[in-house]
């Protein structure tokens, strides 16, 4: 699963008040970050591949070879945290966070960067960027809460970071994925070979934004969309994204038909293992529906209960392909990601939680990505990556159907 994950990088931002860092120094965060590569040490190692025997690149692999993370300091003279979050601009967001790509020199390449960005309140910033390579967004969020732990002194011992070779029951579950079918799966799409140089070249112009849904207009939108039919946030929030996009593609392209649900298996997460055996990657077809037109109901109800599962399709097909050839995930369809079981405002400083925590993926296809993450004051947050032109359609559906900017 690592290999079909090669082009994709996650990113993650945390926010902390004065009273949360006052007196810390890049050494006091640095300390800790030997410890924590004792348990993560894939982290600090670099890409290599194996010869083929033509000269050309092999399968790719990790080499850990204390290569190390790469910390990187800044200052923000001119803003407070609470002037900077005001702003809610995701362009800028991305000052905080470094902007890493693999390669061209693949082993030079760090697969994970943190930068410590202090503001003129005297609070600071937490920026990752992370090689999805390495693991999910799961997985970078224990690396950081990891990160947090040693540093209030907790003892941890060292462990063999195995990876899990439990098979999903949900897998099994399913015939039509225990063998490879003979087209791609719904889930993936090829690319151009990028050789060494791991980055994907989108065809159109491509934006982020962030809708922030708090737990009153969350309530709101699951009593009208199901009454008082149980229904789990992410899947009402997917279903009500997905037909508001189909509305404003519709007025120039195609809907989208078919979706990915990109969630983590809770069988396979634990805090010590950085992997991506956890993804379970599945897609939605709307065959008898038109998404524009269909009840949000209905399609909160494919989500939930009409889900193919292609995971296991994924990984054989890796194996065949031996991890060389170039595809992506995120984006190859509409892409919804269930991050509200991620851990993130576990992090804390002296105590502190983070007064605000967002994750995003770069490395996005031209369909776009949508992440679904819990919110510290009830509700959620809705992070997307998507075309440009679609972004203001769906701002002004989101401020008209749901009141949110």
């Amino acid at each position: 699963m690592d290999f079909i994950m090669k082009l994709h990088y996650i990113k993650a931002l945390y926010f902390f008040k004065n009273d949360a860092v006052e007196g810390l120094h890049i050494h006091d965060l640095k300390l800790p970050m030997f410890n924590l590569l004792e348990l993560y040490y894939p982290t600090s190692g670099r890409i290599r591949r194996y010869d083929d025997g033509d000269g050309g690149g092999g399968r790719p692999f990790i080499k850990c070879n204390d290569g190390g993370v790469r910390i990187v300091e800044a200052k923000c003279k001119n803003k407070t945290i609470d002037e900077w979050l005001a702003m809610n601009d995701n362009d800028h967001d991305e000052e905080l966070v470094y902007d890493q790509l693999l390669g061209p020199e693949l082993g030079f390449s760090p697969l994970v960067f943190i930068q410590f960005t202090w503001f003129k309140c005297g609070g600071m910033s937490i920026g990752l960027s992370w090689a999805h390579i390495l693991g999910d967004s799961f997985s970078a969020s224990n690396f950081l809460n990891m990160w947090a732990k040693i540093m209030v002194g907790q003892l941890i011992s060292p462990q063999f970071l195995h990876k899990s070779t439990n098979t999903n029951k949900l897998i099994n579950s399913n015939p039509i994925l225990l063998s490879i079918v003979g087209k791609l799966p719904f889930s993936l799409k090829r690319v151009d070979p990028v050789g060494d140089h791991w980055k994907i070249t989108n065809t159109i112009k491509m934006q982020s934004h962030s809708f922030h849904i708090t737990q009153k207009q969350l309530n709101q939108l699951i009593s009208k969309v199901c009454g008082t039919y149980k229904v789990k946030p992410f899947d009402v929030i997917c279903a009500t994204m997905w037909k508001m996009l189909a509305k404003v593609r519709g007025e120039y392209s195609s809907e989208p038909a078919i979706v990915t649900i990109i969630r983590g298996d809770d069988n396979e997460t634990t805090e010590v293992v950085s992997s991506n055996n956890q993804v379970i990657i599945s897609i939605v077809e709307a065959n008898d529906v038109k998404v524009s037109e269909a009840d949000t109901s209905e399609l909160t109800e494919l989500i939930a209960e009409k889900t193919v599962d292609e995971t296991r399709v994924v990984e054989e097909l890796m194996e065949k392909e031996n991890g060389v050839p170039d595809f992506i995930v995120y984006g190859a369809n509409l892409t919804f990601v269930n991050l509200e079981e991620a851990k993130i405002y576990d992090l804390e400083l002296r105590g502190k939680q983070p007064i605000f925590a967002s994750y995003n993926i770069s490395g996005v296809g031209d369909e776009g990505v949508i992440l679904v993450l819990p919110r510290l004051e009830g509700g959620r947050i809705v992070n997307l990556v998507l075309p440009q032109k679609q972004i203001e359609g769906l701002k002004n559906k989101m401020r008209e159907e749901l009141g949110v900017f």
